[in-house]
């Protein structure tokens, strides 16, 4: 698997959450499980203008959402996303991606985060989801310019997938308004060019598919 360049990568005027959404669409996702909340607005209404081709199933608890994606990606084998805000919504999220690490399914978590310049602060609602994922997730990062959001979704995905595990993306809500031409890139900064990567997919030879079949048919 390789990373993959949003379309709206491309366009200045896209915000950061517009960039995520279409990193989500570019690897395949056309359903996000969530509860909407004020600090992933921005993340909402990129779901919402997008409602053609990808869905957003409103569960009544995030604990609920995560469950509902963890049971997604195991049942289609595709990557399950759920989304939660700020502070308790993304804790409450735990339950369901701890399932979703301890039977390796593919599951991406997006949560909120304060405004940047109050992160630490202990504003409302301010827990370091970066750190409070970390035993959860194979990739816990945090958004912190609109023009790194392409990358780390790619990332995010991509670690998902290969590793069977769970991501996690967190987002300040005002980042998530931020426009591409509002962020100015560092020169290193080129979409595919991370050294990150997934382990590789080991699978058995078909002889010895073969002979497993034959000793369980013989029992």
């Amino acid at each position: 698997m390789t990373a993959v360049a949003p379309r709206a990568q491309q366009e200045p005027s896209a915000t950061a959450a517009d960039v995520l959404v279409e990193g989500l669409l570019d690897w395949g996702v056309d359903i996000v499980f969530g509860l909407p909340g004020d600090g992933i607005n921005g993340i909402v209404e990129a779901l919402r203008t997008r409602q053609d081709r990808i869905r957003f199933v409103v569960a009544r608890h995030e604990e609920a959402a995560a469950f509902m994606a963890c049971a997604y990606a195991k049942w289609t084998g595709r990557l399950g996303v759920c989304l939660a805000t700020t502070g308790p919504g993304g804790v409450h999220l735990l339950n369901g991606l701890y399932d979703a690490k301890f039977d390796r399914a593919p599951v991406l978590a997006i949560t909120g985060l304060p405004y940047h310049d109050l992160l630490q602060t202990s504003t409302q609602q301010d827990i370091d989801h970066v750190r409070v994922f970390q035993d959860v997730a194979e990739y816990s990062t945090a958004i912190t310019g609109a023009t790194q959001v392409a990358q780390a979704t790619a990332i995010a995905c991509r670690t998902a997938l290969a590793r069977r595990g769970v991501s996690h993306l967190a987002m300040p809500i005002d980042i998530q308004e931020q426009t591409i031409e509002d962020d100015q890139p560092s020169p290193r900064n080129q979409v595919g060019a991370s050294a990150a990567y997934g382990s590789a997919r080991l699978a058995p030879a078909a002889e010895q598919v073969e002979r497993a079949a034959e000793l369980l048919n013989a029992g």
